[in-house]
């Protein structure tokens, strides 16, 4: 990504955790991206308030509202390149300038986008956070996190992690290592697949609606488009009926592997209420815009006519 220095974490959460915790202490406060992980969002909302270190979510779409929720303590604003689960993409460039207008560190999780679409020191941003589980590894054999900025914030955050213990262990190091070698022709070939997966979900009568920042019609696409040299290769979507019909779709797939996680060679495909999000409550979700039916898919190496026939045939089944 083309910064000063970089780490390796035992877990995605473990970047996540440590990098807050080596930045902030009892009595500071941060700004959050209103949509994130759900384990993330957890962390913030479930372990923080313990310690004394308090936070406000905000809508990454609307920076004027931003600075109503500064307050004397702030120091961090907190990202995601594309969200997790609805895809959206925040006014990123506008964070990266409020940050340094108010003087906070600017940190953003890249996981969705990996290097390959979006590097975010080219940007401004102070750090870039993924889960080394999903791209970067790309295989689904690993569980692996990555700090990635300015030399001196990454070295705060090596000193934490050391006495944390989430260091990632020299066989996970080796096969992350391994991963990285066929990123870009992976993401590659991912981008264009969800691409097309996505266009033809777009236009299928029983599909509700598309997430997807590739599409004209995603409220962000022109930003993405802007931003990002690639669109991912998530592709989130709802179906007329809900949750029950969700389900039944997924059962009828033969291709994509009913399972959480993602970024990998295999496509996968959940219901984020069920797994990545099910921490967080119903009304949470909901404020959100996470329906119970809401489907979620991560587009692996498989040919991409194949998972579109895999679609329509389960899509007829229902």
């Amino acid at each position: 990504e083309n910064a000063e220095a970089a780490l390796v974490t035992a877990s995605g959460m473990a970047a996540i955790s440590t990098t807050i915790l080596a930045l902030l202490s009892t009595g500071d406060h941060f700004l959050a991206q209103d949509c994130l992980y759900g384990g993330t969002h957890d962390f913030f909302t479930r372990d923080l308030p313990a310690l004394g270190i308090t936070f406000d979510f905000v809508d990454g779409n609307e920076p004027r509202s931003w600075k109503g929720f500064l307050k004397p303590h702030t120091k961090l604003f907190f990202v995601e390149t594309i969200t997790n689960p609805l895809l959206e993409v925040a006014d990123l460039e506008a964070v990266v300038s409020f940050c340094k207008t108010h003087n906070l560190i600017s940190v953003i999780d890249n996981t969705f986008a990996s290097p390959v679409n979006f590097r975010p020191p080219e940007w401004g941003f102070d750090l870039s956070i993924h889960s080394g589980t999903k791209y970067l590894n790309g295989h689904s054999d690993i569980v692996a996190g990555a700090v990635i900025g300015k030399g001196d914030l990454v070295e705060k955050i090596t000193k934490k992690l050391n006495h944390l213990g989430g260091s990632l262990d020299p066989h996970a190091c080796f096969l992350l290592d391994r991963g990285l070698k066929t990123l870009a022709v992976r993401m590659r070939y991912q981008n264009r697949s969800a691409m097309e997966i996505a266009r033809f979900l777009d236009k299928y009568p029983a599909v509700e609606k598309v997430y997807y920042p590739g599409l004209d019609s995603h409220p962000n696409h022109e930003r993405a488009t802007r931003l990002l040299e690639g669109f991912g290769a998530m592709v989130s979507f709802e179906l007329k009926g809900g949750s029950t019909e969700a389900d039944l779709f997924m059962q009828k797939l033969e291709i994509p592997f009913v399972a959480p996680s993602l970024g990998g060679v295999e496509s996968l495909i959940t219901r984020p209420s069920k797994t990545s999000h099910a921490g967080m409550s119903p009304e949470e979700r909901g404020k959100l815009g996470i329906s119970e039916g809401l489907i979620r898919l991560s587009v692996g190496l498989e040919a991409t006519q194949d998972l579109i026939d895999d679609i329509k045939q389960a899509l007829g089944g229902i």
